[in-house]
């Protein structure tokens, strides 16, 4: 018999996985969407403003305008496309780049240090092997 029930499971880690995300914005400097953004371009290359509203799941308008606070704050630039000149391809600048990456090394400098200040050795490992399980939900 099964004394595991997989909702109760899985409501209590969305709970946990949401309050940790939101603990962790607050001293974010990028929003989400910026950062999203960022991520993307940093990962996969330029892009057009369509393809990351499609990435984003957003309508076009809402990318534009993250785009543009982007470009004001000169983290990202804008192209003309080498095939298209109606479109403008988005590229991430050093400084956005860096500002990304300055922010998810806070937030894992954030993480690693409640693990180390919360758990004991044995649970530290538990964590361990327990991130290869969420990654194997996670796919």
């Amino acid at each position: 018999m099964n004394d595991v029930d997989p909702l109760e499971i899985a409501a209590e880690l969305r709970t946990v996985i949401g309050t940790l995300v939101r603990r962790l914005r607050v001293d974010d400097e990028l929003p989400q969407n910026q950062a999203a953004v960022l991520g993307w371009l940093v990962r996969e290359g330029p892009r057009t403003t369509s393809e990351l509203a499609d990435l984003q799941r957003v309508r076009h308008q809402s990318m534009a305008r993250t785009v543009a606070l982007l470009t004001d704050a000169g983290l990202v630039e804008q192209q003309r496309h080498p095939t298209d000149g109606r479109k403008l391809v988005i590229t991430a600048t050093e400084p956005g780049v860096r500002a990304l990456h300055d922010q998810r090394a806070r937030r894992e400098g954030a993480i690693a240090a409640a693990i180390t200040d919360r758990l004991t050795p044995a649970e530290q490992r538990q964590l361990r092997d327990s991130v290869a399980l969420l990654a194997r939900v996670s796919r």
